[in-house]
């Protein structure tokens, strides 16, 4: 690999996409001295109507086809090797892009719920966190079928990651796990 060149992160947000993702600049600040970041909405990308703008108007357009709509507009976008950054839904999507041909080096999921209901894993190297109390979470049972590692950030629920020290842990673990592969 050329030394100048930095590898390339995607990022996929949540299921509001850009509208509500102040707090991703949390993440670009740090991971942008790393990385070459390419920031996906993921309602963009799942052509989600954003006319009502609601977590269960969104949500059931993502469940109902915008998943799906997702993970081919991704594949269409991205032909080369990428290491994935994903919260929530972007981390699911993330995911099932990976099963269907995007070459994965890493994936980072955060908040990835949904995953519980997954029964392949992607081949890449892969890191999911979740907030301790996020009911949602995957069980133990699930991570153990997978062979990855639970880590979980203690008393923190879901939207856990939109918090400013929460992201500093986050891409510190993520610098350093790439460090090792290095």
């Amino acid at each position: 690999m050329n030394e100048n060149k930095k590898p390339k992160l995607l990022l996929l947000s949540d299921l509001w996409g850009k509208e509500k993702s102040d707090w991703v600049s949390f993440y670009t600040d740090i991971l942008e001295q790393h990385f070459d970041i390419k920031y996906y909405d993921c309602c963009e990308l799942g052509n989600i109507d954003k006319t009502n703008y609601s977590e269960e108007a969104l949500h059931n357009q993502f469940i109902n086809g915008g998943i799906e709509k997702a993970v081919e507009k991704l594949l269409q976008e991205e032909t080369q090797a990428v290491t994935i950054l994903g919260f929530s839904i972007g981390g699911l999507i993330g995911w099932k892009a990976g099963n269907s041909g995007l070459k994965i080096e890493n994936l980072f999921a955060i908040s990835s719920t949904r995953l519980r209901y997954e029964t392949q894993k992607p081949l890449a190297h892969i890191e999911l966190f979740y907030g301790e109390i996020d009911i949602f979470k995957p069980k133990s049972e699930w991570f153990e079928k997978f062979d990855l590692k639970e880590n979980l950030f203690e008393n923190e629920n879901h939207e856990f990651y939109q918090k400013k020290e929460i992201a500093g842990i986050i891409c510190d673990k993520i610098i350093d796990s790439l460090k090792l592969k290095i």
